[in-house]
């Protein structure tokens, strides 16, 4: 933990300047070297995967004004250049393991690197007693995001998953409609997105021929934990989310938003029961053993719990969309994601991937004029500046996170659940207290994937 010096990293103005150079030693299991910051201190933050998300996570991180940027990570220097441009003091890194090795007296790490990275990297930090912020979805696979979750609480570190819409206006005033009771008892929960929309590919088949690895990318270090394969401009740069080794689908990336305001606000646990309605272009051709396919709608069971009623939510990719008659004449902002929360006495309708940043994409309640003069129940969820705000200032002591790892974990984990039932081609009975899926031996592989020799957690 360091005051900021004159010139150094942080300030917003410091991020527009230029380039440094790299460093980097080897991985060690060193203990946690650095005190626990203080509620006035600046945290030491490094960021590892600092191009496209990362670097949107670098500039909110600035906003914050309580963070110096000490070091950077990211094993494709082509992605990083803008990031290590702006950042000119910070140490420069290609292998995260040299960082954690080398930067001892970091306080906090920020993780945004392609889904299969996440747990290796967030659970080395956590054991450093590194407090972190992790991108969405948590993790890979299930195990993965309960470890995180796990470690998270035996190290007692600050923690948060990158669903920066749980810190707008609009989600929390939502959770607090939700729970005032004000639409009534909830049994039907509807969750779209139109990913992967031409966001990155689906459906595909495995490329076959043969590239050579370009200059400033280090192809081992972003395989990772993955299984060996060839390089391939086919996964990189942002390409490899709708394949099963690297990515989650729509439903990691979007699901994790889309869903977050109602799951959040309804309490939900662990589904039971998840089913394939229907998927192109079919769930056992060769192209979505690869990948996730171009499209699909699950039904997702969650159980009574808590004295509330069992909820069926249904979920629908690439562009599908509940019944009209759900949207009661609203039109759609856009395409790109929503909610309905359907209870007994109306209907809370999310427009787009969160409950609503500002008047223009707030949520709404159905039907409208039955509505008019509901007045809104009083604040009962913390309110913060930003998503980051609120990490930094847990990391520094003052209050918590309330996208922690562990809610973070349980949210993850019921969304990969519609994959193990996309990847196995079989509905899935799950039982979360055994961590396994009762009436397929299928779905082991899934659930805990095997790991890269060298890259095991």
């Amino acid at each position: 933990m360091r005051s900021r010096k004159p010139g150094q990293t942080l300030s917003r103005r410091s991020f527009l300047s230029g380039a440094a150079a790299v460093t980097g030693v080897a991985f060690g299991t060193n203990a946690f070297a650095g005190r626990r910051p203080q509620a006035n201190d600046m945290l030491d933050v490094a960021v590892i995967g600092v191009g496209g998300q990362g670097a949107a996570n670098i500039a909110r991180l600035l906003l914050t004004d309580a963070v110096n940027i000490v070091a950077l990570c990211d094993c494709d220097e082509r992605q990083a250049y803008e990031s290590f441009a702006k950042l000119p003091t910070a140490k420069r890194y290609s292998d995260w393991r040299k960082l954690l090795d080398a930067e001892k007296t970091i306080d906090a790490v920020l993780v945004a690197t392609p889904d299969h990275n996440h747990a290796i990297i967030s659970i080395a930090a956590m054991r450093l007693g590194k407090h972190v912020y992790c991108e969405k979805p948590l993790a890979h696979s299930i195990w993965e995001a309960r470890e995180m979750a796990r470690t998270a609480a035996e190290m007692k570190v600050a923690t948060q998953m990158g669903t920066q819409g749980h810190a707008y206006e609009g989600s929390r005033r939502a959770v607090e409609v939700i729970r005032a009771g004000l639409i009534g008892e909830v049994t039907e929960l509807h969750v779209w997105t139109d990913r992967p929309a031409g966001w990155w590919p689906q459906g595909v088949l495995r490329p076959t021929d043969v590239q050579s690895v370009p200059d400033g990318l280090d192809w081992d270090v972003w395989l990772g934990p993955a299984p060996e394969r060839p390089y391939h401009e086919a996964y990189v740069p942002f390409k490899w989310r709708g394949f099963w080794d690297f990515g989650t689908g729509a439903i990691g990336d979007m699901g994790i938003h889309n869903l977050d305001t109602a799951y959040w606000g309804l309490e939900l646990g662990i589904p039971t029961q998840v089913t394939v309605k229907e998927c192109s272009p079919g769930l056992m051709a060769a192209e979505t053993k690869e990948t996730a396919p171009l499209w699909s709608i699950m039904e997702l069971k969650f159980p009574a719990q808590n004295g509330k009623p069992a909820i069926t939510m249904m979920w629908y990719d690439g562009g599908k969309l509940p019944p009209e008659a759900l949207f009661q004449g609203e039109k759609l902002i856009g395409r790109d994601g929503g909610s309905l929360v359907i209870g007994s006495k109306g209907t809370l309708f999310t427009r787009t991937w969160h409950g609503g940043q500002n008047d223009a994409d707030m949520f709404v309640l159905l039907p409208r004029k039955q509505f008019e003069s509901v007045p809104m129940p009083p604040p009962s969820v913390p309110r913060t500046p930003s998503h980051h705000h609120e990490w930094v200032d847990a990391c520094r002591g003052r209050g918590t996170t309330l996208s922690e790892f562990g809610y973070a974990s349980r949210l993850t984990e019921s969304l990969l659940l519609g994959n193990l039932a996309l990847r196995t081609g079989k509905p899935i009975e799950w039982d979360a207290s055994e961590m396994k899926a009762t009436n397929t031996s299928e779905a082991e592989a899934f659930v805990k994937p095997t790991f890269r020799k060298g890259w095991a957690l």
